[in-house]
């Protein structure tokens, strides 16, 4: 435990794509404050790091009747919730003219509108001392590249969802920001690499489009969240912050 868990109360924490990746990361990374966390994903089993009186709520977010359970859940754990970290989305690989229109629309929903469905039904339950919401976007909502722009037009979205947020929740005390990680080697992304012919050229090729060289770790994104998430991060809102290695900066 970190000394800043003796610095101040528990914080209340709902993380939504927390099955793996970055929102396993980020879990974690609260854990090790002291804080408290509710879990959600989509995948039925819970994850490995799933710790004793710890909840791991499984079921589609975009689907507003299991929103409404997970909000529910998370005032008889809770109470309050104090941050929000949202980090689940869907990417299809598709060029514009070949990808199915409800291809394109469960990319919009699982990337934007559901983050919309959580929002609003955590809002009424989030603190008026220290609340903060977090969106896990993209650098492809900032940058767009070919084969994914349904992807960069939700990521982008979001974004502007977050710095909209920000203005309208700012009377009621609660913070709204957005991260945009680059290329991050979680399980899902270590596994897509390793099924190409040459994973290892295919992997330093990526790199070699980050300024820094390299892939980011889940924990190099989830410091972030997790500082914009804290009390740390009192006077930020309507942020966007990028976590890329410098991709959007060259």
């Amino acid at each position: 435990m970190s000394s800043s868990a003796v610095d101040r109360e528990p914080l209340r924490v709902l993380i939504t794509g927390a099955s793996s990746g970055i929102g396993e990361a980020v879990a974690e990374r609260f854990r090790e404050a002291g804080d408290r966390v509710l879990l959600t994903g989509r995948r039925a089993e819970p994850p490995a790091s799933l710790r004793e009186g710890e909840r791991y709520l499984s079921g589609d977010l975009g689907d507003e009747a299991f929103v409404r359970e997970l909000a529910a859940d998370a005032a008889s754990e809770f109470g309050e919730i104090d941050a929000l970290v949202l980090c689940h989305g869907l990417q299809k690989d598709a060029e514009l003219t070949e990808m199915p229109v409800d291809a394109a629309a469960q990319v919009l929903d699982a990337n934007l509108l559901s983050v919309f469905t959580v929002v609003k039904h955590a809002t009424p339950l989030m603190s008026r001392e220290r609340g903060s919401i977090v969106c896990v976007s993209s650098r492809l909502g900032m940058v767009g590249i070919a084969g994914q722009v349904l992807y960069s037009a939700a990521k982008g979205g979001l974004i502007m969802f977050a710095r909209a947020a920000a203005v309208e929740l700012a009377p009621q005390g609660i913070r709204v920001n957005a991260v945009a990680p680059g290329l991050t080697l979680t399980p899902k992304i270590a596994e897509s690499f390793g099924q190409r012919p040459d994973p290892e050229g295919y992997t330093a090729q990526r790199a070699s489009t980050i300024p820094l060289g390299r892939l980011a770790s889940p924990r190099e994104v989830a410091d972030p969240i997790y500082f914009l998430a804290s009390p740390a991060a009192s006077y930020i809102t309507g942020a966007v912050l990028p976590v890329d290695g410098g991709y959007t900066a060259a």
